[in-house]
């Protein structure tokens, strides 16, 4: 038997807000995978983008239509939410296999293959991609890719539940048919709520792949980097409310204090001689404030949220 007709047909889901300079890329990516085209279609869900992502989305469909490729461009405008997108691309999905990823993402020509695979087993509903910082030039760029800043494989390990990202996540539709949608007013983690949901409410399994690659564009400037990581402090709070997980610990002025001096005293001369040897780079010899930074963001993202009574609620199919 042909091992093509084996395969399940899947349905990829793309949120996209103001992505106009991400789409080239991004399509590229989607034109590229190896999976045959006959069994995918991509929804490709605009949240409310006021750029010229729409127009951008429209000429796209077109031109993949003229390949074969099933491109189908959706528009959320109700909601503006990720979560309310994704929640828009699952109910008009035609598969049973769905394939999440961002705008931001780069999916390897491969993805689609590795990513179902798991799948044969039918107790897995839902397998979890490896996530790949794309190379970038700028410090905060190369320190994401050095600190390997999204890798799934920590999250899988989660001391509470394991989960994934969305950026590179396959879900079966029947799990969502069991526990219900994304939270469509949830504004940060809902990727590992509906992980969680999914394990702890329908006993579903998670498997990880990781020859399922994606990679990612990390932010490139010390605003984007402070708001990524006071996002994950307020999504440490959200899921703590939700949850019940533990809070992450605060960063205290005495923890700032002694992680500068020992960075003074200590790692910046070892580093600047390895650095003279050509066995550091530049940003490990800064790697110690950059982690300040980011763990001084993630504090006040924490502690300055609250979790919204809207974002309690859950759609069903």
């Amino acid at each position: 038997m042909d091992q093509k007709l084996l395969l399940p047909n899947v349905s990829v889901i793309i949120p996209i807000y103001n992505g106009e300079s991400d789409l080239s890329e991004l399509i590229k990516s989607l034109n590229n995978q190896t999976y045959p085209k006959q069994l995918v279609e991509y929804l490709l869900i605009d949240n409310n983008s006021s750029d010229l992502t729409p127009y951008l989305l429209e000429k796209a469909t077109k031109n993949a239509q003229e390949q074969g490729i099933n491109f189908r461009h959706l528009t959320e405008n109700t909601i503006q939410s990720s979560y309310a997108a994704r929640n828009l691309g699952i109910r008009q999905a035609s598969n049973q296999i769905l394939a999440f990823t961002d705008a931001d993402c780069r999916p390897n020509s491969y993805w689609l293959e590795k990513i179902v695979q798991p799948f044969i087993n039918p107790l897995v509903g839902i397998v979890v991609g490896e996530i790949v910082a794309l190379p970038g030039r700028s410090l905060l760029e190369q320190y994401a890719e050095r600190k390997q800043l999204m890798s799934q494989k920590f999250l899988i390990k989660h001391p509470f539940c394991p989960y994934g990202q969305t950026a590179n996540i396959a879900i079966r539709k029947q799990a969502f048919v069991d526990v219900g949608l994304f939270r469509p007013y949830l504004t940060t983690g809902g990727d590992a709520d509906i992980c969680w949901r999914i394990q702890q409410e329908a006993n579903w399994q998670l498997e990880y792949a990781p020859e399922a690659i994606i990679f990612h564009r990390h932010r490139s400037n010390f605003r984007d980097f402070r708001s990524q990581f006071r996002r994950y402090g307020r999504s440490n709070r959200y899921l703590h409310q939700l949850h019940g997980v533990d809070l992450m610990r605060k960063l205290t002025f005495r923890e700032i204090v002694y992680r500068l001096s020992r960075w003074i005293l200590k790692e910046l001369p070892r580093d600047i001689i390895k650095a003279t040897a050509g066995k550091a780079s530049f940003v490990e010899l800064i790697n110690t404030p950059i982690d300040l930074i980011g763990f001084q963001a993630r504090t006040v993202g924490q502690e300055s949220s609250q979790l919204p009574e809207e974002a309690k609620y859950i759609e069903r199919l």
